[in-house]
């Protein structure tokens, strides 16, 4: 009975496949190779770049005949925006910040520019998918400089018991260095990265979830057949902990393949995404040339080529919502009054949370499909930076592109437990872990647009409960409380980072931290998290992953971003590029994959 009915299945699922991609073929295609552009010279004149990055909200700039709105600038509602645009849609994007870009925004201060988001960057290789996404979204004006082939260090333990490890980029190369490093764990190495090869190959049947129909994905997970299809769904819902356990009890071992840390404790976590971050660097690390601001500059020029723009200063207050249940549109606070938008599609990149507890009015946000989602997923724990600007070129200070990260002892488990228990008084001399980067040393540029002068970045988790009192006051104006704790864990970082690099302490000439708070406010983040909702175990649990889409239960409403897919800019903008999939009811990465496959034959053809 079973084998007729697989029988049955698949020959439907053939049939409609086949009838599916002769529809598509008379399609015309979205993306192409003509709108590439050899890369412009960086824009380097303030002005130029604040025309585009900082245009504010006016009732006379919202263009007419709109066909989407988009609430957010970040990579997530940039990447959907542009692409929508690229299908000839006139698309306005709206961010509450003084400037777009979201996490992919910087900043500057006393002459030392930071970013807040982006660190750098994997699977930017020569015609990968992500690459060829970022070229057709920017028509090819994004460039990136490869950080050294070493680019990240794990430092574990403290005083003389720390041990050190290298993880390496290149196809063989980390590989045959984390062999290296763990001869006695071979074995392990050698299971971890096939496991990780296959994850990195099968992920996409993750987007295919959110993709499907809903009742059809529910209907094969009742029936056991998804897990037929792929291990990929099993292994998305195994605990990371528990699976390195099986193959080595090497500690070391365990929190080297978890370093990549997001405020999840590895047992908690999915061996998923933390192998798939470890992934994406397997082929280099790269970092934005001119810097993180640079994805917001050229992506906008392409919403703006098809009649939208994006309009800082636009804090969103209200979806709107008409009798019959769907979205029309939004108001936008303007000084004392309500500025309407109105659009046949809305597109949130605020977050299911902001989304779905703060612009839907009440009566929605109390309807049973909206709450069961919020059920699905809980709050992510909010970051804590330190912004260190140093005095002196890299060369002069020995610093380089390779980051390090810290942890006092190999349990990741306990000790982000423990960490994570802390109230607020216990914090202060308990912080366990630590992000060191340095993003003047990746940029070639910087020494160029900031001679002589250097940046740090140092980076913990943070959570939002220990700020929580302060919540309700206004930036720069928020106590002596809350400026002295934020100053004394940025203080005990930054000691921290001087047992790593000595040299750099008398070096110090401006020093800034960042709280939960500090996310609130510049990037809307509603518990100060940064990268959106919980990357927990549930998170990547089949229904959930299929629950978690651009649809929602607001007809032309849409999410996109991080909560669509998963964290970091590659997770961000696939979110944007699965939620265009759903607003113009095409399945792009079907183009995305022919446009890559004639990119390699143009390629292998020059070389002949």
């Amino acid at each position: 009975m079973w084998l007729l009915f697989i029988g049955v299945f698949t020959t439907l699922v053939v049939v409609a496949v086949a009838l599916f991609l002769y529809r598509y073929s008379q399609r015309p295609p979205i993306f192409s190779e003509a709108c590439l552009r050899p890369a412009a010279p960086l824009v380097l004149d303030q002005k130029q770049r604040d025309q585009v990055l900082k245009t504010g909200f006016r009732r006379d700039r919202i263009p007419e005949g709109l066909d989407a709105v988009v609430v957010g600038s970040g990579i997530g509602g940039l990447s959907v925006a542009a692409v929508l645009a690229k299908a000839g849609k006139k698309v306005l994007v709206l961010e509450q910040h003084d400037q777009a870009g979201g996490c992919c925004h910087t900043f500057e201060n006393q002459g030392f520019e930071f970013d807040v988001g982006i660190h750098y960057l994997g699977q930017l290789h020569e015609n990968s998918l992500l690459r060829v996404v970022l070229d057709q979204i920017s028509e090819g004006q994004l460039q990136f400089s490869p950080l050294e082939q070493h680019f990240d260090t794990v430092l574990i333990g403290q005083g003389e018991s720390r041990r050190e490890y290298h993880i390496l980029a290149g196809k063989t190369q980390m590989h045959h260095c984390l062999r290296s490093q763990f001869p006695q764990d071979t074995e392990a190495v050698d299971e971890l990265m096939r496991l990780m090869k296959l994850l990195a190959r099968h992920t996409p049947l993750l987007a295919c979830l959110k993709l499907l129909p809903l009742g059809l994905v529910r209907l094969l997970i009742r029936t056991g057949l998804l897990g037929l299809i792929s291990p990929v769904f099993r292994l998305a819902a195994t605990s990371h902990s528990s699976l390195m356990a099986s193959l080595t009890h090497n500690k070391d071992l365990h929190a080297l393949s978890a370093y990549l840390f997001y405020g999840v404790p590895p047992k908690d976590s999915s061996f998923l995404i933390n192998s798939l971050l470890l992934h994406h660097y397997k082929r280099g690390a790269y970092y934005p040339r001119g810097g993180a601001s640079e994805f917001a500059f050229n992506i906008i020029p392409v919403i703006q080529r098809a009649g939208g723009t994006v309009l800082v200063r636009a804090p969103v207050q209200r979806i709107l919502v008409n009798k019959e249940g769907s979205a029309y549109g939004l108001t936008v606070r303007k000084g004392q009054e309500e500025v309407e938008v109105l659009a046949p599609v809305v597109i949130s990149d605020a977050g299911i949370f902001n989304t779905f507890q703060k612009f839907l009015p009440s009566d929605v946000q109390a309807k049973p499909e909206i709450r069961k989602l919020l059920g699905m997923v809980q709050h992510g724990m909010g970051s804590f930076l330190v912004f260190v600007g140093l005095e002196g070129t890299k060369e002069e200070l020995g610093i380089a592109s390779t980051s390090f990260w810290m942890y006092k002892h190999n349990g990741l488990d306990q000790l982000m437990e423990h960490y994570s228990s802390l109230g607020k008084d216990e914090v202060l001399g308990n912080i366990p872990m630590m992000f060191i980067t340095f993003p003047s040393a990746k940029d070639p540029t910087s020494s160029i647009r900031h001679p002589g002068k250097s940046c740090m970045t140092l980076l913990t988790m943070a959570k939002y409960e220990w700020f929580e009192e302060w919540k309700d006051t206004r930036l720069s104006r928020r106590g002596e409380g809350y400026k002295a704790l934020k100053t004394s864990m940025a203080q005990e970082l930054l000691e921290w980072a001087f047992r790593i690099f000595p040299q750099l302490r008398d070096k110090v000439v401006f020093m800034e931290a960042a709280t939960p708070l500090s996310n609130m406010h510049y990037l809307g983040a509603p518990q100060g998290e940064m990268y959106g909702a919980e990357h927990n175990l549930q998170r990547f649990s089949p229904e959930v992953v299929a629950s978690l889409r651009p649809q929602t239960p607001v007809k032309g409403l849409y999410l996109t971003g991080q909560d669509v897919f998963c964290n970091g800019m590659a997770g961000a903008l696939h979110g944007g590029l699965l939620c265009a999939c759903a607003v113009l009811d095409r399945i792009l990465y079907i183009d995305l994959l022919m446009l890559k496959k004639r990119l390699k034959r143009q390629k292998a053809g020059k070389r002949m």
